[in-house]
C-alpha cells in the first residue's frame, strides 16, 4: 500500500478517522463535552486513530498538525449543540 503524500488526502483521512471515533463513541463524546473532559475520556480511541493515520501517511504529514486539526473540526465543532459550560 502506498503512503498518502497529498495533504488534502491526508486531511480527508484524518477527518474520516475522527468521524468514526465520534460515531462509535457518541456517549463518551457527549459526556466529555458536557463535563469538559473529552480528551481524557477518548484518550485510547484518539491514540488508536492517530496510529492508524500515521501508518497511512508519509512521515512529513504524520508529524504535521493535520490529525489534531481534524479532532477539533470534527469532534469538537460538531459537538457544539451539546450543552456544556465550555461554550
Amino acid at each position: 500500500m502506498n503512503l498518502i503524500d497529498n495533504p488534502d488526502q491526508a486531511r480527508r483521512l484524518a477527518r474520516a478517522i475522527i468521524s468514526d471515533v465520534a460515531v462509535y463513541n457518541r456517549e463518551k463524546v457527549e459526556e466529555g463535552i458536557r463535563n469538559d473532559n473529552i480528551f481524557e475520556l477518548l484518550t485510547e480511541e484518539l491514540e488508536e486513530g492517530r496510529q492508524h493515520f500515521n501508518s497511512r501517511v508519509v512521515p512529513e504529514l504524520a508529524s504535521s498538525k493535520i490529525y489534531e486539526l481534524a479532532v477539533v473540526d470534527v469532534l469538537i465543532k460538531r459537538a457544539g449543540k451539546i450543552q456544556s459550560s465550555i461554550w
